[in-house]
This record gives C-alpha cells, structure tokens and sequence, in this order.
C-alpha cells in the first residue's frame, strides 16, 4: 500500500510549522493515496523518523518521499536524502521513492504575480520589483530563480525586476535594496518567493521598517496556501511513483 510522505523545512516560528501543516492537511484532502502524513526535516516535529514510521505503521509497502521545498538546493538534493537513507536502513523491505522539490514552474509564478496584487491592484509599469529568496551555496538554487525572475517579467510585462538572496550567496537582499533605493524609484515591490511566515520572513520586515527614504515601499505577503501549489505536489508524488526506479534512496537496498 502506497503512503505519501510530505517532508517541510521547518521554523523555529510555531506559526509558520502551523501553516506548513495546515497547507499539507489540505493537499492530502486533493490525493487520493490511502496513506499520507507530514514531517520536518529540521527544527519542527514530527521528524523524518517519525514520519516514516507513522506510514509504516498505518500499513505502507512503498513510501513517496516529496520534498515540500520551493527549489533545488542542498536540503532536496542531499540532507533530506541522507536523513531517508538513514531512516530506511531499518526497513529495508520498504522502497522509498524521492520526488522533486516544486521546481521553476509558470503557476508559482502566477501565485507571486498574485500575492504582488494583493498588496497594490495596479502596479504601475515603472515600478521596481525586487524578488526575494531563501538562497543556496548550490548554484541550482541562483539559476532556478534567475528562470523565475525571467518568467515573471515575460508575464508582467515589468521591466525594473531584480532579485536578491537572504543567505548563502548574492546578490544580497540588503544589499540589492540599498542598491535599487539609490535610483530612488517612487514604488518598490518587495515579493518574496518565501512559502510561509518565518524567521526569513520576519528579518525583512525589520529591514524594511529602519528604511528612510522617499520610495513607497510595498512588502507582499508570503506565497501561504494556493491550490496551484498543491496541484503541483501530487504532480511531484504521481512524478515519483511512475519513475519508481529514478530514485531509490541512494544505496538503499
């Protein structure tokens, strides 16, 4: 029997584990698969561990492991996988199969152009956009959102749209912002490609909030629950559990 195994970051923010799982109770009301829980890979229970022994219990032969991540990064290509491997190393009659994390797609754009409207419902075509993201030392992550920032401009039609990085590599986002204010643009959108309220989250806000400058400032909301978001996810899980042999956890038996 298949069980779907939904892996979260994680928040050291309750209200942001809260919404994690809350989006995940949702998605699991649109699979139909018989068996599917939810666990974190880090900072929130329940763990991986826990979550893998939840689906065997209630009776799984098979696991799809799917990686509730925005992006290709070292959490979805290495950490998770490491913490599978570990785990089913005491199930080794259980195969795993790993999904991909949500990926560049043209629908998660279509919830940040959304999210950019609930803040202002004109955006005036001279406005400066400055996309935000988690960031990477993994050169995936850069390249994966440069094809966002593409994407999102080709349906915007906006020509001001910049990115910027919370950690791990640059352009910087207080960097990125004390750079695009020197232009001193009469709007700035800030959008970030974050899915829930976090410590992230919260750190641009109170950058935000020390700014002095004649620039309207728009912060978005996070990217929260949109049901393309988990249209997406049962693609990743249908994705896995057709390729099966794509991804064994490695050198599981």
């Amino acid at each position: 029997m298949r069980a779907i195994l939904y892996i979260c970051h994680g928040s050291r923010v309750k209200k942001g584990q809260q919404a994690a799982l809350a989006f995940i109770e949702k998605t699991m009301e649109t699979n139909a698969a018989p068996i599917q829980e939810a666990c974190f890979l880090e900072l929130a229970e329940p763990s991986i561990a826990e979550g893998v022994t939840r689906c065997i219990e209630r009776g799984a032969t098979e696991i799809v492991a799917i990686p509730f991540l925005l992006l290709r990064a070292g959490h979805a290509n290495v950490d998770i996988p490491s913490e599978l491997q570990e785990v089913m190393n005491n199930y080794p009659e259980i195969p795993v199969y790993y999904g991909d994390p949500i990926g560049v797609d043209p629908r998660m754009v279509d919830v940040l152009i959304e999210r950019l409207h609930e803040t202002t419902e004109v955006i005036p075509q001279d406005s400066t956009i400055l996309l935000i993201g988690r960031g990477s030392s993994d050169p995936a992550t850069k390249e994966d959102f440069s094809k966002t920032q593409r994407i999102f401009q080709e349906k915007t039609g906006l020509q001001h749209v910049s990115i910027g990085f919370l950690a791990a590599c640059g352009p910087f986002f207080e960097d990125e912002l004390t750079r695009l204010l020197e232009a001193k643009p009469t709007n700035l959108y800030i959008l970030p490609y974050l899915l829930f309220t976090g410590i992230l989250l919260k750190t641009i806000e109170r950058t935000v909030k020390k700014l002095e400058t004649t620039t309207a400032i728009h912060l978005c909301p996070a990217l929260g629950y949109d049901p393309a978001i988990h249209a997406i996810l049962n693609e990743r899980a249908d994705e896995a559990a057709e390729r099966k042999s794509g991804l064994h956890v490695p050198n599981h038996a």
